[in-house]
């Protein structure tokens, strides 16, 4: 079974993106907290993904790509708003970070994610690194759907 082990920070103001951006749509077909089911174009490629339910900072993930053709179809499909950023890669070291930059009425809303081989693994913390928030379900993609980040109480 295919595992993701995922850590997930804010990003601190000032960080500045170092090169292209790969921008991405995604739509949910399912947000149960049992499983979450979307379907994502990512430049000219097309991915359907089922998550598990989280297991502190782990669950279980199948990602496939599709055909972008039928990715376009599904997004139709799905919940709605569909949510869009552009996710930036970073390496610092060995660790690859994802930070993405979210837009629409998630717009300001900036976080950062590593994936690790285990829940203890050590990873390099970068300056612009701020507060964890792998816990915190408000954060989940699949609830920014629901709960934008624009609409919540600063």
């Amino acid at each position: 079974m295919a595992q993701e082990i995922e850590r997930k920070f804010l990003v601190k103001a000032g960080w500045q993106p170092q090169g292209q951006g790969e921008k991405i749509a995604q739509g949910y077909l399912s947000t149960m907290p049992e499983r979450t089911v979307r379907v994502r174009i990512k430049g000219e490629k097309g991915f359907l993904t089922i998550k598990g339910k989280n297991k502190g900072i782990s669950r279980a993930e199948f990602e496939y790509e599709i055909p972008l053709k039928e990715a376009e179809a599904i997004l139709e499909l799905a919940e709605q708003p569909v949510l869009t950023k552009t996710r930036y890669l970073e390496r610092h070291g060995s660790d690859i970070w994802e930070i993405d930059v979210f837009a629409g009425e998630n717009a300001g809303l900036v976080v950062a994610e590593i994936e690790l081989t285990a829940e203890d693994s050590d990873f390099f913390r970068p300056a612009w690194l701020g507060e964890e928030v792998s816990g915190d379900v408000r954060y989940y993609n699949a609830n920014l759907i629901k709960s934008p980040y624009s609409l919540w109480k600063k």
